[in-house]
């Protein structure tokens, strides 16, 4: 399995494609695929028929995936999209960094 440096609840901005220059937080990973799929962007619309899960049926509008290649980690303090790298705190703990200002972007605990 693949490193992809795109972590859930990232928040992330779409580089190229239809949704270019759009931004939102990351829903889920899927390494396998080398796909994420992030909140409001790349909507598609579904013929749902109704189930157990779903009692409405009918058109509904969901996200699809896109290609992590795609996507940038933004940087809080930059508010930019930015390369990540990484660093291993004095405790030992590695963590991820932005490449242009140093912040650290995991949640250190």
């Amino acid at each position: 399995m693949s490193r992809l440096g795109v972590r859930r609840d990232d928040f992330v901005e779409v580089r190229s494609g239809k949704d270019r220059g759009r931004r939102g937080k990351v829903l889920s990973v899927l390494p396998k695929e080398s796909s994420v799929i992030v909140e409001k962007v790349n909507m598609v619309k579904r013929h749902q028929r109704p189930s157990q899960k779903v009692r409405q049926g009918g058109i509904i509008e969901k996200e699809n995936k896109i290609r992590v290649s795609n996507v940038m980690v933004v940087c809080q303090k930059c508010d930019k999209p930015v390369r990540i790298g990484g660093k291993r705190l004095e405790n030992g703990k590695n963590v991820r960094i932005c490449r242009k200002c140093g912040e650290v972007l995991d949640l250190v605990s």
